[in-house]
């Protein structure tokens, strides 16, 4: 109990309350983990993926053996991302692709994106980011502006926000190819205006392409309506597909067959059974795979996607929002007299899901939280995120982790060396 509040009541009563409390059955726990607030680095699994899991080692695999690839698993890359496509991005079928990592995928879907613009106009030379996106965002576009000659742009946002409308319309002009930006700022948390900056964009002639790793199962998407042009994202995180899971990519319909990705693999072949002589590329959205899809890599998220479908990312949206606010108004009361500072956005309408502390010691209590079994994140210099996944995570585990990080910061806590870094 802290100033008169008892934190660990206050969270029985709303876990006794949320409509989705019963989902949390669905995952698998453990004795050992006593608060996980890092599920937007990698979701707890499902207990049915036990199952799903030892059904296709004993069933399509094992039994069905390579008639497997006619009985549904040419078709699971595509017929996977238009599931993903409904249930989270707010995507028609036709345009969403399960395949390769997010790096890979996004390095595809950039070298694309700045091709067909240079190809149309060769003075469009330029890429728009910032420099508190995620390091593989950034990478993989510096690489891809040293292949083609291109300039970068850059954008640097308050680190404690994200990239606003105003930022980007500083930073394109006539010369910009491509933005790329992410929907959830992994370090804070700031969920940017999708459609302000993707009409900004096109105003200037740009392609907009939008990394969603952060925001996909946990925050609405609406790719279609805002009219994105590209997009990618993991589902490791609040997909739960588990460590290494393939990415998802979006290609609005309109660009197929004006972008054409460079890695070119037999999979994305127009006929992939024609054996030709050369490449011809599929005219849909199946021309972004290369080679063989991750087809025991896609079993896990399927449990995860038929829970959110069940529950509507509306409700999602609404658990995550319950969960933020209920840390930030935990983290003031508990945290604060340690000079833990809030480096996340206050107003629920632009924070996703998760909350980001600031505080000196951080590196150094979050490797004795992880010895207590209470699991948030670090993120250098000095900043702890609280991952809160809507479907697994409770109000309780809040409480337990948010008491915990207290503890530790007091006068006895002990001196320690940092956890191993998560995405």
């Amino acid at each position: 109990m802290t100033d008169g509040v008892d934190w660990a009541a206050r969270a029985a009563a709303l876990d006794a309350a949320d409509p989705l409390a019963s989902y949390r059955d669905a995952f698998v726990t453990t004795g050992e983990v006593i608060a996980y607030l890092d599920g937007n680095s990698l979701g707890r699994p499902l207990r049915a993926t036990r199952e799903r899991l030892a059904g296709f080692v004993d069933g399509p695999w094992g039994d069905r053996l390579i008639r497997g690839w006619d009985e549904g698993w040419m078709a699971a890359p595509t017929e996977l991302g238009d599931t993903i496509g409904r249930v989270c991005l707010g995507a028609a079928p036709g345009q969403t692709v399960v395949a390769d990592s997010t790096t890979v995928l996004l390095y595809k879907l950039v070298r694309a994106a700045v091709d067909a613009q240079v190809g149309a106009e060769p003075g469009r030379t330029g890429i728009v980011i910032d420099t508190d996106n995620f390091p593989t965002d950034r990478f993989v576009v510096e690489g891809v502006a040293a292949e083609r000659g291109l300039e970068l742009s850059w954008i640097r946002p308050d680190p404690d926000a994200g990239v606003t409308p105003e930022q980007v319309r500083a930073a394109v002009s006539e010369r910009t190819a491509l933005v790329l930006l992410s929907h959830v700022a992994y370090r804070s948390g700031q969920i940017a205006d999708v459609r302000a900056i993707t009409e900004i964009a096109h105003q200037a002639g740009a392609l907009v392409l939008w990394d969603l790793c952060h925001s996909v199962g946990s925050v609405e998407v609406a790719l279609d309506e805002h009219q994105v042009d590209l997009a990618v994202g993991c589902t490791y995180k609040y997909l739960n597909g588990g460590p290494g899971a393939p990415a998802f990519a979006y290609l609005a319909q309109r660009h197929h067959g004006r972008l054409r990705q460079p890695v070119q693999g037999w999979m994305g072949a127009a006929d992939v059974f024609a054996m030709a002589e050369r490449y011809q590329p599929d005219d849909g959205i199946r021309q972004l795979l290369s080679g063989t899809p991750p087809i025991v890599g896609m079993l896990p998220m399927r449990d995860m996607l038929a829970l959110i479908d069940e529950a509507g990312m509306p409700a999602v949206r609404r658990k995550s929002v319950a969960l933020t606010g209920f840390a930030v108004e935990a983290a003031d009361a508990l945290l604060s007299p340690y000079g833990v500072r809030l480096a996340s956005p206050r107003d629920p309408r632009v924070r996703g899901s998760h909350v980001t502390l600031d505080h000196p010691d951080f590196r150094q209590v979050t490797a004795e939280l992880w010895r207590r079994g209470v699991i948030p994140d670090f993120r250098p210099p000095h900043s702890l995120r609280v991952g809160l996944s809507p479907l697994s995570t409770s109000f309780a585990e809040v409480a337990a982790g948010l008491s915990a990080v207290a503890e530790v910061l007091s006068p006895r806590r002990p001196s320690s060396s940092s956890p191993s870094p998560t995405a």
